[in-house]
C-alpha cells in the first residue's frame, strides 16, 4: 500500500506518467522525436516540434495506458511498436477495436461512464470513461471517438483522491453531467492548444478551458497538450492569463516536459 501523494510525470503532448497510490498509468502514448510527422486522419499530417522527455524504454513499470481516442499524436507508431502487447489499454471502443486488430489484446474499450478497476494491496484505482467531443456537429463525426477519464483511488472503502483527464474535447453541453455526478474533484489534466485544422477549432483554447475549470472546479488544474504541433495555435500563456484573469491562477500549476509536480493543490 502507498502513501506517497499523487504526481504526474510530463512526457510530452498528452503523454504523461501518473503515479497514484500504489498505480502508475501512462496516458495518451506520444513518443516521435521533433521533426517526425503524426498522422492526424483524413490524409491530415502535423510534424512534431519538440522532444518526449523519456522514451518508452526509460518508462516505470506500467499498470495500465489510459487512451483518449486513436489520433497519431495520442498513440504513434512508436507506442504501436514499442510497447508492450499485453499491457491493458483503457480506452473508447472504437480504440479497442483497432487495438486488438495491432495485437494489443488487453485493450478494452469503456462505453462512456463505465469503468474498470485495478486491485492491489487494499487499494482500487477506478478508471471511468467521460464523455467527450473532438469536433464541433456534424465534423465530430468524422473525428475518432474521444472519451475523458475519471480516476478514483479508494483506499479501504473510502475515496482518497480524484483525477479528472480531459481528453482532446471540445468544451460542450454534454461535459455539465460531469461535475453533477463527480463532484469534489481534488486535480483536472486538462488538453489544451486550441487545436485547429482548415480553421476549425478542435481542441479547447485558452477561453473554452478557462470555462471548463470553471465547471468542473477542480482544486488544482494542469495544462498539457499545448505546444507540440503547428495544430495547436493557442499557446499555454493566453490560458494562464485567462485563469488569472479569472481569478483562477492559484488553482494551476504549469509543467514542463519532463517535470513531475504533484497533484495537490498549492498551499
Amino acid at each position: 500500500m502507498s502513501t506517497t501523494q499523487p504526481e504526474v510525470t510530463f512526457i510530452g503532448t498528452a503523454t504523461t506518467v501518473l503515479r497514484i497510490g500504489g498505480f502508475t498509468l501512462l496516458t495518451d502514448p506520444n513518443f516521435l522525436h521533433r521533426g517526425q510527422r503524426a498522422y492526424l486522419g483524413k490524409g491530415l499530417w502535423s510534424r512534431r516540434r519538440t522532444d518526449p522527455a523519456l522514451r518508452i524504454a526509460q518508462l516505470p513499470s506500467l499498470d495500465a495506458v489510459v487512451l483518449s481516442h486513436l489520433h497519431g499524436d495520442h498513440f504513434d507508431r512508436v507506442a504501436r511498436r514499442e510497447l508492450d502487447r499485453e499491457l491493458p489499454i483503457v480506452t473508447t471502443p472504437a480504440a479497442e477495436r483497432k487495438l486488438c486488430r495491432w495485437g494489443f489484446r488487453a485493450a478494452e474499450g469503456l462505453p462512456t461512464w463505465s469503468s474498470r478497476e485495478l486491485r492491489r494491496d487494499g487499494e482500487t484505482l477506478r478508471l471511468t470513461s467521460m464523455p467527450g467531443r473532438h469536433g464541433p456537429g456534424a465534423l465530430d463525426l468524422l473525428m475518432p471517438d474521444v472519451m475523458g477519464t475519471m480516476i478514483d483511488l479508494e483506499r479501504d472503502g473510502s475515496r482518497r483522491f480524484r483525477l479528472y483527464v480531459t481528453g482532446d474535447t471540445l468544451n460542450r453541453p454534454m461535459l455539465a453531467e460531469i461535475p453533477e455526478r463527480y463532484p469534489d474533484i481534488d486535480a483536472m489534466l486538462i488538453h489544451l492548444g486550441g487545436t485547429r485544422v482548415a480553421g476549425i477549432l478542435l481542441t479547447m483554447d485558452a477561453r473554452q478551458g478557462a470555462d471548463l475549470v470553471e465547471l468542473v472546479r477542480p482544486k488544482l488544474t494542469v495544462p498539457i497538450h499545448y505546444d507540440d504541433y503547428p495544430v495547436f495555435r493557442s499557446p499555454l500563456g493566453h490560458f494562464v492569463a485567462e485563469a488569472r484573469r479569472r481569478g483562477l491562477a492559484g488553482t494551476v500549476r504549469t509543467i514542463a516536459r519532463g517535470e513531475t509536480v504533484p497533484l495537490t493543490p498549492p498551499d
